[in-house]
């Protein structure tokens, strides 16, 4: 009997568990059957999602009894089979539209299955060695392609949310750090109050400028960090959804006049909602004119970086700093994100010395420890998975596969824009397209709401597709977020019919409603 079928309340059993020069034959077959297992999955996986609602997947999970190990991967794994893989959402399916979730490369796989076996953290050089200095050079080389200058660094982060909140610690500590000291000259009394009071009447004053179409985690961040989700000022976006400069100069000003702090003004390079880039040269003339620290997030528009399309970042190489998620427009598995800075020495609002992990003579001893510059200690090795990824396919591979899915976009606006179905909000600039379906009759608000509501939901209770919501002015949209190449214009087409079908039938069966559009093809 071989000692995994033993019992494992043997101490020695269980250690047969363990990966180490004893187990490498059993790591080696356990792995290559759940590869096999996942391939064979994705192979016949023939629609995004197999509907199965919370109720009935629930109870399935629950009975599992996990104070009774079954002593066996195989077993494991078809049981696995039954909670998850089974039911799981695939983000490779080409009709899956909804988040800003990508198909992952190959290369990136070898990476993460690499990583997760050695299992390096990447908080201190004698935990990761060569971890270090290969996730420093991709931050140097990520800096480069932004342009941010000789002095930039940066670190790999858990994903967009995190690298904007560090982002915003650093504005917040710059910002401050230059008031206190503004505030310690001949101008001000002598002798100054203490810092600790200057800082507590200082950050009321705190403000952070950004577009309405931004990402919640700036006012998460602002919240986290003290300053209340009140000291972010959300500017009006125009009818591209891009930050309107002009409004923005405005509220600077009257930031200026109600002796306000603009601490930073946060650009939008890839929204959310509608892929749309603020107008980053402006913006960073008005952060210069205001003293304001920039930071550009670009956790979706990261991949014009590497694309035919670079110009459409023009102006973020001025930026004090900037998010990048791999994870998004590089097509890395999570996690896989970044926050750059221009400036290396902002980076010590981060740094703290702990006697155990990274004492202060490691220091002197030019020993590069990376939690000096993280919010995190222990941290995953996730750099491994883009290194790998580019010395495979390289960037122009992943620039190539970014350019298809905005390009395929761009496409599937004109099929919107010319089918009476749908309405379309805005012209995409990268892959994300805002619709709703249009009920024939009289217009009714509140009527198209509930059609598209239920049109999405319906659509996602089939599985033949999965697409996102967003509210726009206050009413209910439909979205598309196209990030796999493999996606044609036939199944956007496809997934048109289905979503004007569920709500053709739920308008039929809606008391004394109008006659519904007609079920043209999209095609």
């Amino acid at each position: 009997m071989s000692r995994l079928a033993h019992s494992a309340e043997d101490p020695a059993d269980s250690r047969s568990y363990l990966l180490n020069n004893h187990t490498a034959d059993r790591y080696r077959a356990a792995v290559s059957a759940s590869v096999t297992r996942i391939s064979d999955r994705i192979a016949t996986t023939d629609r995004p999602f197999t509907g199965i609602s919370v109720d009935e997947l629930a109870p399935t999970v629950d009975a599992v009894d996990l104070d009774t190990p079954l002593h066996d991967p195989a077993a494991a794994l078809d049981e696995l089979e039954q909670v998850y893989l089974r039911d799981a959402i695939y983000f490779h399916h080409p009709r899956y539209l909804a988040h800003l979730n990508c198909p992952v490369v190959i290369p990136a796989l070898v990476g993460e299955a690499v990583l997760s076996a050695v299992n390096s953290s990447l908080d201190t050089w004698d935990q990761s060695a060569g971890g270090t200095l290969i996730e420093r050079r991709l931050i140097d080389w990520t800096a480069a392609r932004i342009g941010l200058g000789p002095a930039a660094d940066g670190i790999f982060t858990s994903g967009g949310s995190q690298s904007n909140l560090q982002a915003m610690l650093l504005a917040r500590d710059e910002t401050c750090r230059r008031e206190l000291a503004r505030q310690g000259s001949p101008e001000f009394p002598t002798p100054p109050p203490s810092e600790d009071a200057r800082l507590t009447h200082l950050l009321p004053r705190l403000r952070i400028l950004t577009s309405a179409c931004s990402h919640f985690s700036i006012r998460k961040s602002a919240t986290l960090l003290g300053l209340g989700a009140e000291a972010v000022i959300a500017v009006p976006a125009d009818d591209t959804k891009r930050v309107r400069t002009d409004a923005l100069a405005a509220e600077l000003e009257r930031c200026r006049r109600d002796g306000l702090i603009p601490m930073a003004i946060v650009a939008t390079s890839g929204t959310t909602d509608f892929g749309s880039i603020d107008p980053l040269p402006e913006i960073a003339d008005l952060a210069a004119q205001y003293g304001a620290w920039m930071h550009v997030d670009a956790a979706y528009g990261c991949g014009l970086l590497v694309s035919r399309r670079r110009d459409l970042l023009t102006g973020i190489e001025r930026a004090d700093s900037v998010t990048v998620d791999y994870h998004k427009s590089f097509f890395q598995p999570v996690s896989s994100s970044a926050v750059l800075v221009r400036d290396r020495s902002t980076l010590r609002h981060v740094t703290y010395h702990a006697d155990y992990l990274n004492p202060r003579r490691m220091v002197e001893q030019r020993i590069p420890n990376q939690v000096d510059k993280s919010l995190q200690t222990t941290r995953r090795f996730d750099a491994l998975k883009l290194w790998l990824t580019l010395r495979t396919m390289g960037a122009q591979g992943i620039g190539e596969l970014f350019d298809e899915v905005i390009d395929r976009a761009a496409d599937a606006w004109k099929l919107l824009h010319d089918d009476p179905r749908f309405e379309v909000v805005v012209e995409p600039q990268l892959s994300t397209l805002v619709f709703r379906y249009l009920p024939g009759g009289t217009p009714d608000p509140e009527l198209t709401d509930r059609v598209n509501l239920h049109a999405r939901e319906a659509l996602f209770a089939s599985g033949d597709a999965i697409v996102a919501g967003t509210k726009v002015d206050g009413r209910h949209y439909l979205k598309f977020t196209l990030l796999n190449p493999e996606t044609t214009l036939d199944d956007i087409a496809t997934v048109l019919d289905l979503i004007a079908e569920h709500a053709g039938r739920h308008l039929a069966e809606q008391p004394q409603a109008g006659p519904p559009a007609p079920a043209l093809s999209a095609r």
